[in-house]
């Protein structure tokens, strides 16, 4: 009997207990390897020694204040950090509780800047489908997860949504990843037009595409063109990396590898690596002076905005990765750790595709290989998977709906960053079996 009010209410899932490094360990004394963060979350596994004692340091200075009153050194010092290491032009950091409320924070920020500069007429966002930018309402309106939005439509308000950049599924076999991109763009610039180019706040996009449709990587100059199409509309560019950001893909931001600047980046997740709830909005200059020279507030904020405690922890993480030289091992063992995955399951039948960029790797699953087919939902291969790779102890991420919100499985894999080379080929085997298991099951 419990009375947590679990996310699955036919079944609770086993008792966490114990946890260390790559392994976190059940009531039961079985042990699982953390190939997938949790959510892409725990960069740099359990219980690191430097961020658990940065934590109780500061709990025993000061565990908390709240920021209508009080700025904490910590929340300093984080943001300095983040700025220091942030895309061009980022001039001040909001920090929150996680990614839901870091897109919700960006979304209003986006609104209030053009309130500020004259432009109230601008209340429309675009977005792009089999997206996902968190389950609050207005991250839910924005994002493109079609069965998390169902339920709620009626309550969302409105948001267009163009194509996501998909090459596996929608790229041309006369087009070049190139002029695909450019034609996403010119999508993008069509549905600016057709809106009404004064009345569109932002396009909102997941840098590297993440749970919903497994690591959607884009294609070469994809995000330039987009840059170029908000720029000429006077749209801001908002960038969804609380998955993809802070190392996954080998770089702190994973915009950097496409050489373009966002006016506002979302992170979580990797920010804190999972020791406390944490996120951020990254904020170009010229919105937080919008809002300085105008109404000289941010209307928002919730209570646990700058959290001590949790400033403590995403600071000490950062230091660690920095440190460490964790981003050139992420590039570095992240191509190792492709090539494993391709050694393992490139020639499996019902691999349709692997994708990704350093420690965030996506397989795509098919019924049929050469037409691409996806298995009929009603086999529930993602959610047979994740259950079969747990009895061999393993914690993968798999999903449902990945081509269309119903049809469509995929596993994303996202280890700490810590991992060896021996815990990645680990991973890449028992990850094998279990999709050869699940696969043979039911074909």
């Amino acid at each position: 009997m419990t009375h947590v009010f679990h996310r699955h209410l036919r079944r609770t899932p086993p008792v966490a207990v114990a946890a260390s490094g790559m392994t976190i360990r059940d009531a039961d004394g079985r042990e699982y390897l953390d190939a997938c963060g949790g959510a892409a979350v725990s960069s740099l596994g359990h219980a690191h020694p430097d961020v658990l004692a940065a934590m109780h340091a500061q709990i025993d200075r000061l565990p908390y204040a709240h920021t209508s009153f009080f700025t904490t050194g910590v929340a300093e010092q984080l943001a300095d950090e983040l700025i220091r290491t942030a895309p061009k032009g980022m001039s001040h950091v909001y920090l929150v509780s996680g990614g839901s409320e870091a897109v919700e924070s960006a979304l209003k920020m986006a609104r209030q800047y053009f309130v500020e500069i004259g432009q109230p007429q601008r209340s429309h966002f675009i977005a792009r489908r089999q997206s996902y930018h968190g389950n609050t309402l207005g991250a839910l309106a924005v994002g493109g997860n079609a069965w998390r939005r169902a339920p709620f439509a009626p309550i969302l308000v409105p948001a267009t949504h163009v194509a996501p950049c998909y090459a596996y599924r929608e790229q041309r076999d006369d087009e070049t990843p190139v002029a695909y991109g450019l034609r996403l763009a010119a999508e993008l610039e069509a549905a600016i037009l057709q809106q009404g180019a004064d009345s569109v706040i932002a396009f909102v996009a997941e840098t590297v595409g993440g749970a919903t449709a497994g690591v959607l990587t884009p294609v070469p100059g994809y995000f330039k063109a987009v840059r170029a199409v908000c720029d000429k509309y006077g749209v801001l560019l908002i960038l969804d990396e609380v998955m993809c950001g802070m190392g996954r893909t080998g770089t702190l931001y994973a915009s950097e590898q496409e050489g373009v600047v966002p006016d506002l980046v979302t992170i979580a997740k990797g920010l804190g690596g999972g020791y406390q709830p944490v996120g951020a909005v990254l904020a170009q200059r010229k919105i937080v002076d919008a809002m300085s020279k105008g109404s000289g507030f941010f209307q928002h904020g919730h209570t646990y905005l700058g959290h001590p405690v949790a400033c403590a922890a995403a600071l000490a993480v950062q230091q660690v990765i920095h440190r460490d030289g964790l981003l050139d091992k992420v590039r570095d063992d992240g191509e190792v750790f492709d090539a494993m995955l391709r050694e393992a399951l490139g020639a499996h039948p019902h691999v349709g595709d692997i994708r990704g960029r350093g420690f965030f790797r996506g397989l795509e699953l098919v019924a049929d290989r050469a037409s691409k087919t996806p298995f009929d939902p009603a086999q529930k291969v993602n959610a047979r998977i994740k259950q079969d790779a747990m009895t061999r102890g393993l914690l993968c991420y798999p999903f449902g709906g990945t081509v269309d919100g119903l049809q469509g499985d995929h596993v994303l894999l996202a280890p700490p960053f810590i991992a060896t080379r021996g815990d990645l080929q680990t991973i890449a085997t028992l990850m094998a079996e279990s999709i050869e298991a699940v696969t043979r099951a039911v074909t």
